[in-house]
């Protein structure tokens, strides 16, 4: 190949790269920007710095205590329907090596949405049914089964306390989770945390909010009663 040829080839290619990168970098500004109104339109404050004490701060979510590196950015503070929450993107590495012993880092975002709910609640884990859920439950490694099965189908609940789980997933809950955006909800202490598979847009984390508003909201009477009486 000509060396004129091969210069022209290294020019287009570091062109394009280049032009990724600011089409990138544009595509994240416009991103924030649409955040920061939606933070600005629920008076939310906004804050794009790292925080590294999330790990700590919500020491109860395994979620957030995975790899190394770890902090929150993008994170959002207010009140949501009487709630408080805190809302956030979360960044974490892990690590393998390549078939020559090199290590390779691996960079991990999600999005997440805390709502403090003062009340006491018990373990409960709600996210959509997937195909390696199949294979365990083909093995005997079985997960809570409930009237709807439309319900069972598509979701994945576990709890150690059986009875809790169908007290949380009554039939309307049942048909408002079925309704909502797919994602996973954990229920622990006194708090509830609903997290995407990536990053959300303003409108994903509209719908987490409500998502695990609704289903707190949602919370019969008696079993409000019965939690606050340390059943």
């Amino acid at each position: 190949m000509p060396d004129g040829l091969i210069i022209v080839i290294v020019i287009a290619f570091f062109g394009l790269f280049i032009a990724f990168g600011v089409y990138a970098y544009k595509q994240n500004q416009k991103r924030l920007a649409a955040l920061r109104e939606w933070a600005e339109s629920r008076q939310f404050t906004f804050d794009e710095a790292h925080d590294s004490s999330f790990d700590e701060r919500f020491a109860e979510f395994d979620c957030f205590r995975e790899g190394k590196k770890r902090y929150a950015y993008n994170i959002f503070d207010g009140s949501y329907r009487n709630f408080p929450i805190t809302a956030f993107e979360y960044h974490y590495e892990t690590y393998s090596k390549d078939k020559d012993g090199k290590q390779q880092t691996h960079h991990h975002y999600f999005s997440s949405v805390v709502v403090e709910t003062g009340l006491p609640l018990k373990p409960l884990w709600i996210r959509p049914e997937n195909i390696f859920d199949k294979v365990g439950e083909f093995m005997g490694f079985d997960d809570i089964d409930f009237e709807s099965a439309e319900f069972s189908r598509k979701f994945h609940v576990s709890s150690p306390d059986r009875r809790w789980a169908f007290d949380v997933l009554h039939q309307k809950a049942m048909e408002f989770l079925l309704a909502a955006p797919k994602l996973s909800l954990e229920l622990q202490t006194q708090r509830v945390l609903v997290r995407g598979s990536g990053c959300f847009d303003a409108a994903g984390y509209q719908g987490a909010l409500d998502t695990a508003v609704g289903l707190i909201e949602m919370l019969p009477d008696s079993v409000r009663r019965e939690i606050h009486d340390g059943r």
